[in-house]
C-alpha cells in the first residue's frame, strides 16, 4: 500500500495547526514541515539538523505525498518554525491522535511523573531547563500528555493542568509523594478515575498517621481488621528481591483522612533486596481509593515505575533526549512532542526490536517507515497477554 491510499491515522491530526508565520513569507507549508518532523524523528533524528539532513535524503520519497512547493527546507528553518508553533497547540494535535487510537481498559494504571531535560538550559538568557510532567499509560504504552513548568519545583501546580486535560474515567492514577496533595487527589476523582499515592515528609502529619495505623494493626497481628496481603519474589542476575504488598481499610486512627476525596485505604509496601549477600529492607507507604485488593494495589505501585523504565529511560536512551541542546522555549517543548510521539508510535509497533534499531529500520525501510505514519497501531488488544506491563504476584 502507498502512502496516499494509507489510513493517516497519525499524520493528520496535525492538519488544523494555525500557521503564525507571515503569508508572504511562506516558502514551505507547515503541514509538510510538521510531517518531515515527525517521520525524521521516527527515523533517528534528534535535532533540527538532523531533522533537514533526513529531508535531502528522502525527497523522492516524501514528493509522493507532500506539496514541497520549494523542496525540503533548512534547518534554521524548521528551527524557527517549530520556535513559533503554540506548544499548547501542538501538544493538543498529539493528545487528539492519542485519543483516537488509544483503547479504554478499565482499571488501566496512569502514572504521573516529571522528567528534566538536562541540556535544554541557557544559563546566558537565564532559562533553565526545561521539566515536563507526562501521563503514561501503562497498558496502551504511549503518552497521554505532556506539560512543560519552569523548574521541577512547580511540577505540583503542572499535574493539575495535565489531569484536566486527560481522559481518565475507570483508570487508576498514580504520583509520586510530591504530587499527593488534597486538590490532586479531589480532581483525579471529579475525572472519574481512582488514585494511589505516595506519602513521604510533604505529608508529616498523615504521614505518621499512616504509619501509627500500621504499627497498632502489625501488634495485634491484623486480627480483626480489614486488611489484605500479596508478596511476590523475584530472582535474577545475582539479587533477590521480596516484596509484601498490605492494604488497611481500618482508617479510624488516620483522622486526616476526611481531607481526601474518597479515600478508603491506606498501603504499605516492605521491600527486601539482596545483592551479593548484601541485605537492605525499606518501607513505603501510600493512601488510595481502590479498596482493599492487595492485588490491585500491588499493581498499581509497580506499574506506575512503567512511567521510569519504559518512558524516561527509554527517551534517554533511544532518542538522546538529556543530550539535546535545543533552547529556544517553545522549539524545544515541541521537539519534546515529537519525541513522546515518535517513542509512542514505536512502543506499539509489534515489530520484534528494540526502540533504537526500530529507528534505524524506519530510516532504511521507506515500507515501514510508511506503516508507522499511515497505519494503525498495534494495540493492546492485538498484543499477547504477556506484554512487559504484566506483573506476576505469588
Amino acid at each position: 500500500m502507498t502512502p496516499l491510499a494509507a489510513d493517516r491515522t497519525l499524520v493528520q491530526h496535525f492538519a488544523e495547526l494555525d500557521d503564525l508565520r507571515c503569508a508572504l513569507k511562506r516558502r514551505h507549508t507547515l503541514g509538510d514541515m510538521v510531517v518531515i518532523a515527525i517521520a525524521a524523528v521516527l527515523c533517528g533524528a534528534d535535532g533540527w539538523v538532523a531533522i533537514a539532513a533526513f529531508g535531502r535524503a528522502k525527497r523522492a520519497w516524501l514528493q509522493q505525498f507532500l506539496e514541497l512547493p520549494n523542496g525540503i527546507p533548512a534547518h534554521d528553518t524548521f528551527g524557527r518554525v517549530f520556535s513559533l508553533l503554540e506548544p499548547a497547540a501542538f501538544e493538543a494535535c498529539f493528545r487528539a491522535w492519542v485519543e483516537a487510537i488509544r483503547e479504554c481498559i478499565p482499571g488501566e494504571i496512569i502514572a504521573v511523573d516529571g522528567k528534566t531535560s538536562r541540556r535544554s538550559h541557557d544559563r546566558g538568557a537565564g532559562l533553565g531547563a526545561l521539566h515536563l510532567v507526562s501521563a503514561w499509560a501503562s497498558a496502551n504504552r504511549m503518552v497521554l500528555g505532556q506539560v512543560a513548568t519552569e523548574a521541577k519545583s512547580n511540577a505540583v501546580t503542572a499535574i493539575p493542568r495535565l489531569l484536566e486535560l486527560l481522559h481518565l474515567q475507570g483508570c487508576i492514577v498514580t504520583l509520586d509523594a510530591m504530587g499527593a496533595q488534597v486538590k490532586i487527589a479531589a480532581l483525579i476523582r471529579a475525572r472519574g478515575a481512582d488514585y494511589v499515592l505516595a506519602l513521604k515528609g510533604n505529608q508529616g502529619t498523615l504521614a505518621a498517621e499512616v504509619v501509627e495505623a500500621f504499627i497498632e494493626a502489625d501488634v495485634r497481628d491484623y486480627a480483626g481488621y480489614r486488611s489484605e496481603v500479596v508478596e511476590t519474589v523475584e530472582t535474577g542476575h545475582g539479587r533477590r528481591e521480596r516484596r509484601r504488598y498490605r492494604t488497611l481499610g481500618n482508617l479510624e486512627a488516620v483522622p486526616q483522612r476526611t481531607a481526601w476525596q474518597d479515600m478508603n485505604m491506606i498501603g504499605m509496601v516492605e521491600s527486601e533486596r539482596e545483592v551479593n549477600g548484601k541485605l537492605t529492607r525499606e518501607l513505603r507507604f501510600y493512601i488510595g481509593s481502590i479498596g482493599l485488593e492487595a492485588a490491585t494495589f500491588a499493581r498499581a505501585v509497580r506499574t506506575h515505575w512503567t512511567v521510569e523504565n519504559q518512558l524516561h529511560w527509554s527517551l534517554d536512551v533511544a532518542f538522546r533526549d538529556d543530550d539535546s541542546r535545543v533552547r529556544e522555549p517553545n522549539a524545544r517543548e515541541n521537539l519534546a512532542v515529537l519525541r513522546h510521539l515518535a517513542l509512542s508510535r514505536l512502543k506499539n509497533d509489534g515489530t520484534k526490536l528494540g526502540l533504537q534499531n526500530k529507528r534505524l529500520k524506519a530510516g532504511w525501510d521507506e515500507q515501514y517507515l510508511a506503516k508507522l505514519l499511515f497505519m494503525p497501531p498495534d494495540l493492546p488488544s492485538k498484543r499477547k497477554a504477556s506484554g512487559s506491563t504484566k506483573i506476576s504476584l505469588e
